[in-house]
């Protein structure tokens, strides 16, 4: 494995058809307090991970309004702006926090286009490259949802629109609205139900983002099938977890998160671990 200081992280994707982004990202939800909510408990702490980040070769960060609330966009514009010209911040609208561990959709237009304009002014930008539906509000139409962040799209406020948490006829239906560049669902070797998901995603050619990527368990006991073979990688099951997700699609585009810039720099070395056909198919039959 090289030394992770001079890694290209799993290659490139064109995020949107126009973004070049390594493919494997930072997620920036853990930077935050106990229960995505308030500021962290070590700030200088959280700031040092994100720069870590990029100096690794990281150029794809996705945040969200609702992480902290605020907090973590902010953070992001204090450890990284002025931003290098290569790095995209993605980012979400659409949860309102109304205490630590709580989350509820709100896709009103209205209040979609006011986060927007609000996470643009804390993130310094005057357009966002990726701006996700956090969550489809269940009483409000998807068309609306999404024809709302067109509107601002069409502005310039937005280069890209993305969803999260959605089905394959989700996605489709928001297609006829706009433009769809990436959806994000749970998904990791250990929980696949969005596999079909996957496969529209791959198929269409955008870009998917599994959130909470690195999930192996019980899978990761000694003995098991992802024990060893990260014995024989000199890796860890984390490592075997993430390099699995960026094999199992080109448009995988994993941000595994954390509060430690040790673990970072962990996760980005699985990078550089190249799974022989055998291994692939190992650990593919190990659940979902």
């Amino acid at each position: 494995m090289t030394d992770a200081r001079t890694t290209a992280p799993g290659g490139v994707f064109q995020l949107g058809g126009d973004l070049p982004v390594h493919r494997l990202g930072y997620g920036a939800m853990q930077i935050t307090g106990p229960g995505v909510w308030g500021e962290p408990a070590d700030p200088d702490g959280a700031i040092a991970v994100l720069r870590r980040a990029v100096e690794l070769g990281v150029n794809f960060i996705d945040t969200a309004d609702s992480y902290g609330p605020y907090v973590s966009e902010d953070l992001i514009r204090q450890a990284l702006y002025p931003y290098a010209d290569d790095l995209v911040i993605a980012t979400k609208g659409g949860l309102v926090r109304t205490g630590p561990s709580e989350w509820v959709p709100v896709g009103r237009p209205a209040y979609l286009k006011q986060e927007v304009e609000m996470s643009l002014r804390r993130l310094g930008v005057e357009r966002i490259d990726l701006y996700q539906l956090h969550r489809v509000d269940p009483e409000v139409p998807l068309a609306d949802q999404v024809g709302a962040l067109k509107e601002l799209k069409d502005a310039g406020k937005i280069r890209h629109i993305g969803l999260s948490e959605v089905d394959a006829q989700q996605i489709k239906e928001a297609s006829v609205v706009t433009e769809i560049a990436s959806v994000q669902n749970l998904f990791n070797l250990t929980d696949r139900h969005h596999e079909d998901v996957v496969d529209a995603a791959t198929d269409m050619g955008i870009a998917f983002i599994p959130w909470f990527p690195i999930a192996t368990g019980e899978l990761a006991q000694p003995g098991s099938v992802l024990e060893t073979a990260a014995r024989e990688h000199d890796a860890t099951p984390a490592q075997l977890a993430l390099a699995w997700l960026l094999r199992r699609s080109p448009v995988m585009l994993p941000i595994p998160g954390t509060k430690s810039v040790t673990h970072l720099e962990e996760n980005i070395a699985a990078a550089d671990l190249d799974l022989t056909d055998d291994e692939f198919a190992s650990l593919s039959a190990l659940g979902g």
